[in-house]
């Protein structure tokens, strides 16, 4: 995974309110659901629930089916496991240690 698609994914989930869908979808017995299902346990306007949605797709966290007239949402768990693959190495070589002291002569 390229450092700006890691990017993209950590803004997509640097909010709440997206945390919060991402679990909804989760909590799914059939693991899909409609925006309308997502709005109905927030409490937002349905038009910021789509906002919200769109980004977590457009970071391919989640996909969309058609459905009839509606739209379906699920998680892309094969994303999500790249995300964590990727996530577990992204602090590698950035933590700070600092030189070990000299023991002082008695």
């Amino acid at each position: 995974m390229h450092d700006d698609d890691i990017a993209n994914i950590m803004r997509a989930l640097g909010h709440p309110v997206r945390l919060n869908i991402l679990r909804f979808l989760a909590s799914q017995q059939q693991g899909e659901c409609c925006c309308g299902d997502v709005t109905e346990s927030l409490p937002l306007a349905q038009s910021t629930v789509s906002q919200h949605i769109k980004v977590l797709l457009d970071a391919g966290l989640i996909e969309r089916k058609a459905h009839g007239t509606r739209n379906r949402y699920t998680i892309r768990h094969d994303r999500l496991e790249e995300v964590s693959s990727a996530f577990g190495g992204l602090l590698d070589g950035l933590s700070f240690r600092a030189p070990q002291k000299e023991a002082e002569p008695a």
